[in-house]
């Protein structure tokens, strides 16, 4: 079951109840990000990477009110996990923008405030929603696109025969592997945004 079919209130519902541990949402048995699937190449380590991390983002902001998700961390840090979602989702877009050259306008950083995705990340039940509907759509292009291409040596779309144009000659699979260790990095930093709202740790 993809949790990106449910919305947030059933995602909370579904990843909050935990029998073993009371500090996970759920038994290790029942983790999402466990499956059967056995991985035999370079492009399903990517892919498998990128869909444990995505889930595991989800599972860090599961069964949070719209304060909660706009809480910073520690000043003068303005970190929240809505901040983070839409920091993802920039991300997304960024990637598509590398490899597929495509027109897609940053959504929340601006000339004026570059740090806009984390700024405007502010306690309201609609700028939450709207965060992760903007995020599970990028995350469908980005998926789109990857799928789309079946060699992982395919060059990104900023560079031609004449040259290298802004952001170099990248492989799908640079960027790709530099897609993975964004969202790993910023897992860690939803442990940490977790734990100080209400003490749980998760797995």
């Amino acid at each position: 079951m993809d949790p990106r079919e449910h919305d947030n209130d059933t995602t909370a519902a579904r990843w909050t109840v935990a029998t073993v541990y009371a500090d996970m949402w759920v038994d290790p048995d029942d983790d999402p990000r466990e499956t059967d699937a056995e991985i035999v190449d370079e492009r399903g380590t990517l892919l498998e990477g990128l869909r444990h991390y995505r889930l595991t983002v989800e599972m860090k902001c599961a069964g949070l009110d719209a304060e909660q998700m706009a809480r910073r961390s520690v000043p003068p840090s303005t970190m929240s996990l809505l901040g983070l979602v839409r920091h993802l989702t920039e991300d997304e877009r960024h990637f598509r923008r590398v490899m597929a050259g495509e027109e897609a306008p940053k959504l929340y950083r601006t000339e004026e405030d570059r740090d806009g995705d984390w700024n405007g990340a502010v306690a309201d039940a609609g700028v939450v929603e709207d965060a992760w509907r903007q995020w599970r759509l990028e995350v469908e292009r980005t998926d789109r696109f990857i799928a789309g291409v079946e060699d992982l040596g395919t060059w990104n779309a900023g560079f031609s025969d004449l040259g290298p144009e802004p952001g170099g000659k990248l492989q799908l699979r640079d960027v790709l592997a530099a897609h993975v260790n964004e969202y790993a990095r910023h897992c860690g930093h939803a442990d940490l945004l977790r734990e100080r709202i209400d003490g749980r740790v998760g797995q």
